[in-house]
Formats: structure tokens, sequence, C-alpha cells
């Protein structure tokens, strides 16, 4: 006895996954997902509009229950469930999803809010018009059929198709390894297109789209990008700017609204209003007083009621850029073409439909054909008998039976067996003298049908004639006017500031720890500008009133710049701790900030970036002007162990003075640095010795002639000088001397700061002792002192920090920014 293992083979896992996939994905690739190049029909839309056909469910009949066609469908032809029948079977009716539906539906078959469609007992279908004329003649021999599932019946394998439906209504589809989205087009510009390829199989799709200008959405819209759609129709693939129909209109009060009555195709109404009603409560855009939809049964209509002096153009832009009421549509031809799933170009999809047509022309032509042959032949013997009439009667009164009559009668008068047939089977009224004048009359008409649709056989250009005779005729019977406006550029969606943010003038505090926040006037004021929450050990780098609309730029230690919107920074009163900027933006542990820069404009100025090791760059403002800024972005290329000092914004004319912590200051023109891209490391500043680095390099107005300089040192000396004392040089030398070089314990610079009249100065020492220090109190040095003791390091430790106490400023007051 064998083992019953013997009946089992031994494959590998991956063979057999393998195996089974592949027949898996070439099932649904080819008989599921994909539409037929020929007919642009998936095989269910088929199967659903064939058996409604078998069963006269036409437009000329009344309507019949959609469950009955379900039924129908899935007990014959397709082998899945009910749900994704009925489901294929409403879009098919859907007028928001087909440019010319196929069926035609009473009942909800659902919205374009995506509302689901009534059960299916409760609908009722039939054929529309068009469809007649994807199935006309299917009984002409004109397609080929297959055994269905079960090998019970035959279903066909196309359709004849008589307009070219995948372009007409279009098809999405998704399956393994391929997906498709074919837009609709407008029927009668796509027949045009055909019978201009017919006539001119070498034309370009530029001569094409003289006639086919682009998609036809069922909803509408305006397609934007004429280089793009020529592009998509040369590869099959390519994107296109799709966006609803709206314009602004005034209203009482002085006020305006925005009306939409065109959505993109393929966007769900509900979800666009939900999404442009939460801009308005989420405050994302500001103007905007209420979303209404008011769509009824006379046509889409979504209302946006604008507020006083807002600026609906903006709110119009902002809407287009941040809702779906623009989409990009992706064209992705793929359809099945000799059984293989391909990417086609326009000219490849007309060339499939014109081959299909010359198939379908050319079998019906046969099967008329033969069938006017035959009939042909049996009047011929109606003639021939009526010519003998008299001898035949005779000859069949004479047989015994039916068989025999037929038998008698060929062999009498040489009649063919279905000439016979036809004798026999004749009617006695029928044996009139002037029924042999109608019989002769449909000889001639025979035969001239005959010769027609040899001729159409027999030469290419008659075939081709009667198939553009029949597509003239169709568009005549089904075109309609265009619902898709196209216009050739994109256009570029400029949205102002003002149209997202509410203006607001507000104070912005930041850090050098990184804690950053935006305070209402008011809460400012209610504590007098004291209390400020800060944490030990940190101070202020900024202290601004500027408006939400404006932008502060927070530069790190380590070369790294933050673009902060003002009105993204949290709204946090004065006396509470602002938010970390890693709350907001990705930041490097151990990153500080060193500056924060108020800017209302990017069009115009500089900025001048000093580094530890003596790099100096100066770059255009507008280089750092980010669209993107979810993280710290590149603001100088730091090498090695190189760290950002300090960052200055000039208009262009600046004078610069870098200082080193052994004591020398260089001053120089800011046009010795040549400006340098965003990325760039920058140029040498000043030349430094071993162990020497940058402690500071600031930049003042070229008019300003006192301008006044502080260094402190780590041993607790301060001293004050004018900016005249130094001789102005170029970059890159060695600077002058503005300590007297000690012996025992020299010293080194901490802090090197210009400082005014209302400025005050914070120290902290080695021990953790702070000190303030009001720097014009200091009587003015020459460059060779040391300057005077502000501090006992002995008591205190050394200074180890100096930085100057962060202003009040409003820095917009001015037409240019105060460099101090």
């Amino acid at each position: 006895m064998t083992s019953s293992i013997e009946n089992f083979l031994d494959l590998p896992l991956e063979e057999v996954i393998g195996d089974r996939f592949g027949r898996y994905s070439k099932y649904i690739i080819q008989d599921r997902a994909l539409p037929d190049a020929r007919d642009g029909l998936k095989p269910v839309q088929r199967r659903i509009l064939f058996a409604m056909y078998e069963e006269r469910n036409t437009f000329d009949k009344p309507f019949r229950k959609s469950a009955k066609t379900v039924g129908t469908v899935i007990g014959n032809y397709h082998p899945h469930g009910d749900s994704s029948v009925y489901e294929a079977m409403v879009r098919l009716s859907q007028t928001w999803k087909l440019r010319n539906v196929l069926v035609e539906m009473h009942g909800n078959n659902g919205s374009v809010d995506n509302d689901p469609p009534a059960a299916m007992r409760y609908t009722e279908a039939r054929l529309s018009s068009i469809s007649s004329e994807l199935l006309r003649d299917i009984d002409k021999e004109t397609v080929d059929y297959v055994p269905n599932f079960d090998d019970t019946i035959n279903e066909p394998v196309v359709l004849p198709a008589r307009f070219p439906n995948l372009l007409v209504n279009g098809s999405t589809g998704i399956s393994a390894g391929y997906a498709t989205d074919i837009p609709p087009h407008n029927i009668g510009e796509v027949i045009d297109a055909v019978i201009k390829r017919m006539d001119n199989p070498v034309i370009t799709i530029k001569e094409l789209m003289k006639v086919l200008k682009g998609p036809d959405f069922p909803t509408g819209g305006i397609i934007q990008g004429v280089e793009n759609l020529q592009q998509a129709y040369e590869t099959g693939k390519g994107k296109i700017v799709v966006r609803g129909k709206a314009w602004i209109e005034p209203i009482r009060g002085n006020k305006e609204q925005i009306v939409i009555d065109e959505i993109p195709y393929e966007v769900n109404k509900a979800a666009l209003v939900k999404r442009m009603d939460e801009l308005r409560i989420d405050r994302k855009v500001e103007g905007i007083a209420e979303v209404r939809d008011e769509t009824d049964r006379t046509g889409l209509r979504i209302v946006i009621e604008l507020k006083k002096d807002a600026n609906g153009e903006g709110i119009l832009h902002y809407l287009y850029k941040n809702t779906d009421l623009q989409v990009t549509y992706h064209f992705n031809m793929v359809a099945i073409k000799d059984k293989t799933p391909k990417l086609l170009s326009l000219t490849e999809l007309l060339d499939a439909y014109i081959a299909h047509q010359k198939e379908v022309m050319t079998r019906q032509s046969i099967f008329d054909l033969k069938k006017a042959q035959d009939r042909s032949h049996i009047v011929e013997g109606l003639i021939k008998a009526i010519s003998v009439l008299d001898e035949l009667i005779a000859t069949i009164r004479a047989s015994n039976d039916k068989q025999d009559a037929k038998r008698r009668i060929k062999a009498a008068f040489d009649f063919s067996e279905a000439q016979a047939e036809a004798i026999v089977n004749l009617q006695l009224y029928r044996l009139t003298n002037t029924d042999i004048t109608s019989l002769q009359q449909e000889a001639e008409e025979l035969q001239q049908k005959i010769n027609e649709l040899q001729a159409i056989l027999d030469d290419e250009k008659q075939l081709i004639a009667v198939i553009k005779s029949d597509l003239k005729e169709i568009k005549k019977k089904y075109n309609s006017p265009r619902l898709t406006k196209i216009e050739n550029k994109i256009e570029e969606l400029k949205i102002n500031l003002e149209v997202m943010v509410a203006s607001e003038d507000v104070l912005v505090s930041v850090t050098r720890d990184g804690y950053v926040k935006r305070t209402s006037l008011r809460s400012y004021a209610a504590s007098n500008g004291e209390d400020l929450a800060i944490k030990d050990d940190d101070h202020l780098v900024g202290l601004h009133e500027i408006n939400t609309t404006d932008t502060v730029l927070l530069f790190t230690n380590k070369g790294k710049y933050i673009f902060a919107p003002v009105h993204t920074l949290p709204d946090i009163r004065w006396k509470d701790l602002g938010q970390h900027i890693s709350n907001i933006v990705s930041i490097n542990k151990g990153d500080y900030i060193i500056k924060a820069l108020p800017i209302r404009s990017f069009t115009e100025g500089y900025l001048v970036f000093v580094t530890k090791n003596g790099m100096i760059k100066r770059s255009e403002l507008a280089l750092y002007e980010a669209q993107r800024y979810s993280k710290a972005l590149v603001a100088i290329n730091l090498k090695g162990d190189d760290e950002l000092i300090n960052v200055e914004q000039t208009d262009g004319n600046a004078e610069i003075f870098i200082a080193s912590n052994r004591g020398f200051g260089l001053w120089y023109s800011e046009s010795e640095v040549s400006a340098m891209g965003q990325r760039a490391g920058g140029v040498k500043a000043i030349q430094l010795k071993d162990d020497e680095f940058v402690v500071n390099g600031i930049t003042c107005k070229p008019a300003e002639t006192a301008v006044h300089l502080v260094a402190v040192t780590q041993r607790g000396a301060a001293k004050r000088m004018n900016i005249n004392d130094f001789d102005k040089m170029s970059r890159a030398k060695r600077g002058q001397a503005m300590l007297r070089e000690l012996k025992q314990k020299p010293h080194r610079i901490v802090g090197f700061l210009m400082v005014n009249e209302t400025d005050v100065v914070q120290m902290t020492t080695a021990n953790g002792n702070a000190q303030t220090l009001y720097p014009m109190e200091l009587s003015v040095s020459d460059r060779y002192s040391n300057g005077s003791f502000v501090l006992d390091t002995d008591e205190k430790g050394n200074v180890v920090n100096v930085w100057k106490q962060a202003n009040y400023t409003k820095p917009f007051e001015e037409e240019l920014l105060d460099f101090h």
C-alpha cells in the first residue's frame, strides 16, 4: 500500500507563494481593476451592461429593480460579492463621476458628498441611451465570446463600443503593480480626435489638442497648465492643476462673499466645506465670517461670507492652496491592450480604439453580407417559383409529405435546400401577381446592399468612411458643451500673511537657553514690565515689540537659525515661563540662542556673521526667508570646534569692529566682505595667534562718530573707548592693541560690547556671583590702559560671562534699523 505522502509535492515555500501570487496578480490586472483599451470597461462594468442588455433592461423600457440586475450579474457572469457589483453599477449612474452615464437610476444613488446609495432593493435602474451605442450590433458576431465562470453560458470578451468610452468616461483603478487614472473627456472632442487620427495616422499630439482640448470633468472646474497636459498626452503620465470655479461678489453692509459653484473632479464636497470651516474656527485664515453649503436641486453652491474689509482675493488664494478647492490630477493612462497592461499615450489610445472599430465593422459587414446573400438566394428561388407556379403546385400536391415535396421540387426545378424549404413554407397569399414586384424590388435592394458590404470589406477607405459616418451620427446625437475650462498657465498662488494672521502688536521675548514666547502688550503693562518668568542662570537675548505678521530669526551658537513667524510663537502671559524652542522646532542638545533678530521684510539688507575662530561672512537677508521651517536651518557653515558669536543685520554700508580675547581690535568697512551664499563658511575676519579667539564682532553705522565700546576682562576690569581712537584698516589684519600686556596675570577680554546711554551690562563670575555695570559711568580710556576694576575677583571669582541687558525695543519705528 503506497503512503499518502507520495500524493504531495515537496516544493519551496517561495516558489509556491510566488506562483500563487503571480496567478492572482494576473487575474486582478486583467480581469478586475484595469479597463480594456478598446471599450474602456472593466470586466464587472462590461458584465453589468451586458446582463442588462440581455434582460432587455434598456433605455426604452421601464426601470427595473437594481437587485434583480445584480442577481443576474453574480449568478451568470461575475463570481464576486453583490456589494461590489452594486457599487460598480451605482458608479456607472453617478453624473458627478461619469461624463456620460451608462446607467440611469431611480432612487438614492449617492451624492457628491460621498453619501452612500440606498440599498439595491430600494433603487431601480436601466441602461442609458448612450449605453445602447456600446452594445449595438453585439448580436452580429462583432466580438468574441468566452464561457462564463461555470461554463453554462457565454459572455463577450469586449463590447463593440461604437464611441470611444475609455476617453469619454475615463477610468480609475488599482491592481498589483499597476494603477490607472484616465480623466473623462467631451464626447464631441474625442470623436473629432478619432476622425483626425483616422484621416492622418501621423498626426501629432499638439495638432490633436486643437480639437481635443483636454479633460472635460463632469463637475466642471478649471484646468491649468497646457504644457503639462500635452506632456501627459504624449507620455501617458503627467499632472495638471484642477481648481473649482469661484468668484467674489459684494453683499450688503460693504462686505463680500466667495461663491463656489464647481469643485474639482472626485473631491468630496462635504469634506471640502468642513475643511474650510475648520480653517475659520482654528483661525488659520482671518476674515471668514461663515461657511455655508447652499447646494440644492438647482445645483452646487458653496458660500464663504467674509468679514468687513477682509481681503477676498487673498482668502480665495489661501483656500486654493490649503484645501481641495485646488488639487493636482495625476494622469496615469494604463489600460489592457493585447491582454497586457500598458501605459498608453493619447495616440496609442486612439489607435487601439480605431483598430477595434475596424475589426467590429469588418465582422459586422461579414455577418450582414452573409445574411443578405442568404436572403438574396431565397428571393431568387421565390421569383423562379412564381414563374413555374402551376407545375410547382402540381408537384407539391402529388407529394406525400413536406420532405417528399422538397425532394421532388429540388429534382424537378433544381432548387437548393434553402430555396425548397422557403417554397414549401410559402403562404398561398404570396402567390399573387402583385407579389412578384415586391420580390424583384427586394432582390434589387439586397444586391445593392451586398455590393455596399463587399466594397466595405474590399476597400479600407470605405471601411473608415463608414466608421467616421457612424461616429458623426453619435456626436450629433450625444454632443454637449464643454464643462471644464482650460487655462494655459498655472497661476502662482501668492498669499499675504495678513490673510492668515490677525494683525496685532505683541511683545516677543527670547532667552539664551531657548525659552520663547509672545505676550500681549496688555499683559506686559499689567506687570509694569517686572516679574518676568525666567530660569536662574538664564537671561534675555531679545525683547521686541513687533507685529504678529513679522518674523523673528533666532541664531544658535552652532551656526543654525530658526525661522519663527511671530504668529506661530506660543501666546503666553508675561509672568509665565516661555515655551522651549525645542517644542516648536527640533534643535540639538547643547545649542543656545545668541541672537534674536526681528524682520519685517526680507527684500533688502544683509546679515553679518562673526565666529569664535575669526571667520566673517556676509549674506543677503533674502536667502534666509524660509518656506519650510519645521527644523533648525543652516545659517553658516562652521568648521571644527568653531562657534557663532554674533549676527548683525545691516543695510550693506555698515562698519565692522572685531575684538579678540588678547585685546586686539580691528575696524574696517562692511564692503571688505563680499556677499556669499547661505551655506558658505565665510572668510578670515582678523588675524589671530595661537590660543587667541574672537570675543565679539559688532557693526555700526558709518555716520556715527561717537561709538562707545566697552571691554570687560576676566580680572574684573572694564574700560570704555571711542571707536575713533582706532585706525580704520582692511579685513584680516592683526588690528590694534586695546589692552596693555602684563607679564603677571595679563588681562584677557571676556566681554566686548557697543553701548549707549541707556544700556546696562551684566556680569557673572566663576563663583556664581552676578554684578551689574552701568558702562556710561565709566570714564573714557585710551587704547593703552587696562581700565578700572569694577569687582574684586579675589572675593567673587574671575569674570566668565558678560552680556548687555536686553532693552525693550520697537525695531520698526524708524526706516532703518538701529544696529545697536
